[in-house]
Order: structure tokens, then sequence, then C-alpha cells
């Protein structure tokens, strides 16, 4: 006989059902935990909202925030709870706050438990909810005033809100003692959320399953943020979950003279690295690819990190490069992006975005440099760049990025090698020449077929990015400072490229 299917109750946040396998398994109760601020009163009101699209009854119990309160913080999100859910604010009874009423043989806290706790089981019967939110536990936890009375009456409140079917969020802020678990293993699942203060920028929240009895959720920490209209979970990206089916063949630059270099071009699903120092034309080499790209009807994207957006376009335009334009078809994307403000997981999900829905074909990340700072930790990036670069390549995407490296001739230093991530990498070289300094273009690595071992002059002009032929009459390019070995002084590129 086959098992029944098990229902679940979406909390209304896309990511965060994703994380928990579709949502929360009906008829059992879970807790939300996280310090003050990390949004859980946003997520209980998405999850009572959700279940009012379903059709479902929703109520709100509060013991510490009041009822305006709770509204307001509704409105300020755009959502009007009225009549969706009903809100108990659960106050004590007015005996108990008269001096002259209070009880000297008993202790008070007895009383005022079991009241708060009959108040809230008659709450349930009148309202017959099928999704409750209690906010919150800290209040239980000190009116119990000792961890067996709490643990039994935890339990006490699991086997009635069961027997009445309902799905129950247990939110708690951690303000009393974080190392008592009693709740964690009375629970059906545990939802963590935390919030992170770096040195400079926006705070940073991340949520993670801790528990989940009889269901398999995705593990680990992911990146969340508390937007106008509510949480935004962004799942840690697995690359290996996404996959798509596509021809393999040459992406162009656009410049035949780059695609010799690059033995016919760079392949479709594929990363391309472009290291160089400041003011070489990294950015203007990855424009350079995403016009070729929406010249032949393929849509770019293009993530900006460092520079202004404003900035670029003057700057490209005047070399007859016109971003607007392209825009304006419909065929580029491009995003600035502040590292400070920025998660990493975020990030992830924006690029997700414009390949699986938009269509993109290639990618520009300019800088890494610029993510890098947006990393908490310096070691992951390595791991975020691995899955985003292998889930773009599965997709078909062909993605360009830049490395500024420090220096400008000579021995110049990588703030991040991922060198060995990239399919492709092209390293762009200053060298001085005649008394003028020149940029030299090379290609060190391609692992998808035969690229050209030459060195080959490039100049940033008003026709853009024209490429020259190979420098073989020179020794020591790379180092900044070459030799000339011609045999005609003629061969010294007094020439300007055409």
């Amino acid at each position: 006989m086959a098992e029944p299917q098990t229902t679940r109750a979406k909390v209304g946040i896309p990511g965060l059902d994703d994380i928990l396998s579709g949502g929360l398994t009906t008829g059992h109760v879970f807790l939300v935990e996280g310090s003050p601020g990390t949004g859980k009163t946003t997520i209980a009101l998405s999850f009572l909202l959700e279940g009012a699209k379903q059709g479902e009854t929703g109520l709100y119990i509060t013991l510490s925030e009041t009822e305006p309160e709770l509204r307001s913080g509704a409105a300020s999100h755009g959502w009007d709870i009225d009549p969706a859910i009903t809100v108990f604010e659960l106050v004590p009874p007015e005996s108990l706050l008269d001096p002259d009423q209070q009880q000297s043989l008993l202790y008070s806290s007895d009383l005022e438990l079991g009241e708060t706790t009959r108040m809230i089981f008659e709450a349930v019967e009148r309202v017959k909810p099928k999704r409750i939110v209690l906010d919150s536990l800290s209040e239980i936890r000190l009116l119990a005033q000792g961890s067996l009375r709490y643990r039994r009456q935890i339990l006490a409140m699991k086997h009635y809100f069961s027997r009445n079917g309902g799905t129950v969020l247990l939110l708690d802020d951690l303000t009393a003692e974080t190392t008592d678990k009693t709740v964690h293993s009375v629970v059906h699942g545990v939802v963590h959320l935390e919030e992170l203060a770096p040195e400079y920028g926006a705070e940073r929240r991340r949520v993670r399953i801790t528990k989940y009895r009889g269901t398999a959720y995705r593990g680990g920490y992911h990146d969340m943020k508390i937007a106008t209209g509510g949480v935004e979970v962004y799942p840690r990206l697995v690359a290996l979950e996404h996959r798509r089916r596509f021809e393999r063949r040459k992406t162009s630059s656009g410049i035949p003279e780059f695609d010799a270099l690059l033995g016919g071009g760079v392949e479709q699903g594929s990363s391309t690295l472009v290291l160089g120092p400041a003011g070489a034309g990294k950015s203007l080499v990855g424009v350079q690819f995403a016009m070729s790209a929406t010249a032949r009807g393929e849509k770019a994207a293009i993530f900006l990190f460092d520079e202004e957006m404003g900035l670029l376009f003057d700057r490209v335009m005047a070399m007859g490069i016109d971003l607007q334009a392209e825009i304006d078809r419909g065929m580029l994307h491009i995003e600035q992006l502040d590292a400070a403000e920025l998660s990493p997981g975020e990030f992830a999900h924006r690029v997700r975005h414009r390949v699986t829905e938009a269509d993109a074909k290639l990618v520009l990340i300019d800088s890494l440099n610029g993510y890098q700072a947006s990393m908490p930790e310096e070691n992951s990036l390595i791991l975020h760049m691995h899955e985003l670069l292998q889930f773009l390549n599965r997709q078909g995407a062909t993605t360009i990025l830049t490395v500024a490296q420090h220096g400008l001739v000579g021995d110049m230093r990588s703030p991040v090698d991922i060198t060995y991530l990239a399919d492709t990498v092209i390293l762009l070289r200053y060298f001085e020449a005649m008394g003028r300094m020149r940029r030299a273009l090379s290609v060190i690595k391609k692992r998808a077929g035969w690229h050209e071992d030459t060195i080959r002059e490039y100049r940033i002009g008003e026709k853009g990015l024209t490429v020259g032929e190979p420098l073989d009459k020179f020794q020591g390019v790379l180092r900044g400072v070459p030799t000339f070995v011609g045999a005609d002084t003629d061969d010294l590129l007094t020439k300007p490229i055409d």
C-alpha cells in the first residue's frame, strides 16, 4: 500500500520554500529563531498571508508586540492583514496586575503561566485556524521560570496543536538562555536566522535549516535580506542541479586578429578571465565580446562592480559603441552593483535570473576585485566562483571575468587567483618601446583547443579595440621593458595599427 503523499504549507517566500523542499509539512510545530531584527515577524506574516491565499484561516498570537505595532510593520511591506489574519494580542488579566489581588500562598508566575496558556487555547478554539504563529517563546520561558516547567509547557502546547491539525510557527528571539535547546528537541523543524555586521557596509542576514524531521532539505547557510515587500531568500547555488543541453561552438570577439589569437574565439559554455593592470582595457575587452554577442542576435548581461555606469556609457560611446541602443533593443542588460550592499547569494541569484529567465548567452562580470569586496570571508570567494562558473557553463553561457592586478609593469600580483578555474586566460600588459607606453595582448591558457602562443600589440582609440600582428621582433614584452631583436629598425612599430 502506497504511503500517503505529505502535504506542505508554503511559507510564501520562494527561496525559503526551496530550501525547505517545498514548504512546511502540515500539522506540525516549527521553530523560527533569531535575534531581534533578523526577520522572524516578517517571515511569520508571509506564512499566514500565503495561507490566506489558499483559503486557510490564520491566527497571530502576540505576547511581546502590540497589535498596532504588528499592523504597522505589515503596512510597511504593503500588506493589509485584515481580514486575512486574526491578531490576538495576549495581555495578562487585570487581576494579575492588581497588587491587592496577588496571591500570598501561590507563586504569581504559576497563575500567569496557566492563565496565559488557557487564553491561547481559547483563541485557537474560537478562530479554529489552519495556520498559527506564536510570538514569542521568550515570554513563555520567563513565565515558566525553569527549564523543566518550560519543557512541559511546550510539550503540552505541541500536543494540543497537533490534535487541532494546524501548522504552527513558534518564534523565539533568543533573548534568554541561548544554550537551552529544549524547544529544538520538541519541534518538527528549526529555522535559524542570523544577522552579521561587517566592518563596512549594510548588515548581512542569512538563514539555515538546522532540523527538519523526515525531510531532505538544502543544508548550509543561505543569504537573505529584508526588503519592502517581505523577506527575500537566495538559496545557495549548487551547479550540479542545473544543466541545459546546448550546441558548443566558437564565440567570436568581433575582431578577426583577436579571434586568431584565441584560435578562432572562445567556446560557448566556457569562462574567460581577462587579467591586467589598471587602464589596460579589461572592461573594453569584455564589452567587445558583449557587443559581438548582441550583433549575432544573442542577449548579453553586464554586471559592473567598479566603474560607474554613466562613465562607461560615455567612454565607449566615444569609440562608436552605443550600449544604450542595445539596451533599448532588449539585447543588453547592465546592472550597477554596490559591493558594500550586496551579498554573494543575492549576486548569484541575479546572474542566475538573467541566464535562466532572460536567456542571456554572455555574462560579463567586471570585476572580481569588486566581487571579492562583497565576500565576508576571502576563503569563500573561490567556492562561490566555482559554483557560479560551473552553473553558467552548464547553462551554455559564455562568461567573461576581469581582474585588476597590482602594478603597471614587471612582476604584478592578483588579489585573487582563479586562473585555474577559468577555461581561457587572456593577459594584458603595458610595455615601453620608442619612448611610448604600448599595450600587449596574449592568451596564456585555453582548455578547449589550440590558441596562438604569440604576443600581439593592441591599441585603444576612436575605433575602439584594434589588434595588430604578433610582436616577433621583441623579447621581454611581458616584463614591460622589451629588447628589440629585429634586423631593421623600421620594424619598430612606428606605424599605428589600422
